[in-house]
């Protein structure tokens, strides 16, 4: 009987590196996962909804240029006693009566005077106040004479703080009113600010158009001693922005000199 042949020694190597790279492969197929195909197993950002991305909120820009402060038909002229009118016997042509209860007579532009009667409902409306007005447009002419009887009744230094001459009024804009309470209490005194009605002007005026335009204390910048019953209208735009910036005085806004004296 024959017997088998011996391997060789190349040929059981062979077999040895075989067998341990079947192992070896065996082993890396139980540590890794085979991977789905994309098809059927899709991502999760391809099934979810996406969150919607916060649209920033604007903020308002106040145009402080949008309006003349020069024209003395523009709604935000500022006059002082540095910036007379021009011309100075202007005379606004859209003057109306004011359909309130007064102590004289008012007349004013159209705008403002729709914006008085509102002012006046929402004081007794929303408070129980009742408002009347002391004082509203002045002629050049009238407001000669309003001065000039100043002067010669408490002299020129208490009437340069307390009175314009003419072609300096905000009366002659016809957008400024004077404005006391119903019974009246401290009418055309500072006191007035004290008083319910005063405070609830200076609280809610803005709302309507209209601006405390002489404030305590800004007599070196306004040029007149406070007077918390003077109400220039310049529009809810101005008015509010005035309000919530806090800003008391036209001047300080546009960025206007002082006017604490006249010229000459």
């Amino acid at each position: 009987m024959e017997r088998p042949r011996p391997l060789c020694a190349t040929a059981v190597a062979s077999i040895v590196m075989g067998l341990l790279l079947v192992v070896v492969a065996g082993c890396a197929d139980a540590r890794e996962p085979i991977p789905m195909p994309t098809a059927s197993a899709p991502s999760a950002s391809a099934t979810s909804t996406p969150s919607p991305t916060p649209t920033p909120t604007p903020t308002p820009t106040f145009d402080a240029t949008r309006l003349s402060i020069d024209d003395p038909a523009s709604l935000w002229v500022v006059v002082n006693k540095l910036r007379p009118l021009n011309p100075t016997d202007y005379a606004p042509s859209d003057i109306v009566r004011v359909p309130v209860p007064y102590a004289n007579e008012p007349f004013l532009r159209q705008e403002a005077a729709d914006a008085v009667v509102a002012l006046f409902a929402a004081a007794e409306a929303e408070a129980g106040l009742r408002l009347q007005a002391q004082s509203a447009y002045r002629s050049f002419a009238v407001q000669v004479r309003v001065y000039n009887g100043i002067v010669a009744s408490r002299g020129q230094e208490y009437a340069n703080v307390r009175s314009a001459r003419p072609g300096h009024s905000e009366h002659q804009t016809g957008l400024a009113i004077d404005i006391s309470s119903i019974p009246s209490v401290c009418a055309l005194d500072p006191c007035f600010g004290d008083t319910e009605h005063g405070r609830w002007l200076a609280a809610n005026a803005h709302r309507f158009g209209f601006h405390l335009r002489y404030q305590p204390g800004m007599t070196g910048i306004t040029g007149y001693s406070y007077e918390p019953w003077h109400f220039r209208y310049v529009g809810v735009e101005l008015a509010t922005e005035l309000h919530e910036t806090g800003v008391r005085s036209l001047e300080e806004f546009f960025g206007l000199p002082a006017a604490p004296t006249y010229a000459e």
